[in-house]
């Protein structure tokens, strides 16, 4: 799909007045870059001589960056831990222009963070710091009433998730019925745990493993992956589906019916890390400022392939990916 310019215009133009909620497990993505040219004596791994270290925004904070990118203003829940990390977090925040009244600090719980090991633009390891139970009630309840305060002015929503405690069945059922009769789009990115759990949601959007795992099938083939598609969404009482299917692109199933495939748009893939965010901001920002679900989906594909195309976990350039949309970039050949 070459979109107009006028159209990209009456999509993108509204994104500066408009407020997402970006809901779910926020972290800290850590990065250790170096080089590699030997083995190592001790057992047969890289040694990983350092270059530099970076931190950047990673799980629903990365989200939010990447609303913001886009132009819209992102406003993100979720927990964090009253530790250093938690505090890195909140400068990253700060030098991102990304307001932070919505996070609630919980002592109880460590921030999570994500460690990546890069030598050369070969990722090599990643290592975890994190817990996944279930945040406490009083933190649930702390992020709803934060939503609940400022509905009035929130547009869309995404609820993203990463199993790490933030997302569960209370939580989604709060938010839906605050966003439900006030009409306002629910997307979602799910994970494993609460796969079923989002009914009556805007666009449920998985990728082919966890809709594998979610389902208990294999998706071997385009018939299996729409039967999956369709599976979904009687079972979520739903508007869309849309699964993303890696170097085969996505597959979109609409609300009446139709199916729609979207190619794979990147030029040159150099790391698929933070895609999925990217994807589901797009998706989120661009319906949410009048864009059709299959106008989404091509804007949302044509930017998860621009981020592919960068080391590491960088958020999508509005006017990158306007000039993408136009055809500008070669991303459309």
């Amino acid at each position: 799909m070459v979109f107009t310019e006028e159209r990209l215009e009456s999509i993108f133009a509204p994104m500066r007045r408009t407020f997402i909620a970006v809901i779910g497990d926020v972290m800290l993505d850590r990065y250790i870059w170096g080089n590699v040219s030997r083995i190592s004596p001790e057992a047969p791994v890289p040694v990983v001589d350092v270059v530099r270290e970076s931190s950047n925004l990673g799980g629903a904070a990365n989200v939010a960056l990447n609303v913001h990118s886009l132009g819209a203003v992102p406003v993100l829940i979720g927990t964090i831990g009253d530790d250093v990390n938690g505090r890195e977090l909140m400068g990253i925040f700060e030098r991102e222009n990304i307001m932070t009244d919505f996070l609630v600090v919980d002592g109880a719980r460590p921030t999570t963070v994500k460690t990546r090991v890069i030598a050369g633009s070969q990722h090599v390891v990643r290592i975890d710091h994190e817990q996944r139970h279930p945040v406490s009630e009083r933190s649930r309840l702390l992020m709803l009433d934060k939503l609940e305060e400022h509905i009035g002015s929130i547009e869309g929503v995404i609820l993203q998730d990463y199993d790490k405690g933030v997302i569960g069945p209370e939580l989604i059922e709060g938010i839906m019925r605050l966003t439900r009769p006030r009409g306002i789009p629910v997307f979602v990115d799910p994970k494993f745990q609460h796969f079923l759990a989002y009914r009556g949601v805007t666009v449920f959007k998985p990728n082919r493993k966890e809709t594998e795992d979610g389902l208990g099938v294999r998706l071997t083939d385009d018939e299996s992956i729409v039967a999956a598609a369709r599976t979904l969404r009687e079972k979520l009482d739903c508007e869309h589906v849309l699964i993303t299917l890696g170097e085969r692109g996505m597959l979109l199933l609409e609300r009446d019916g139709s199916v729609v495939r979207i190619p794979t748009r990147a030029r040159k893939v150099a790391d698929v890390s933070g895609a999925g965010d990217t994807v589901i901001a797009t998706l989120a920002a661009a319906m949410t400022c009048g864009a059709t679900v299959v106008e989404a989906a091509h804007l949302a594909n044509l930017a998860g392939g621009l981020v592919c195309e960068e080391v590491g976990v960088v958020p999508v350039q509005r006017d990158l990916l306007f000039e993408a949309a136009l055809g500008r970039l070669g991303v459309l050949d």
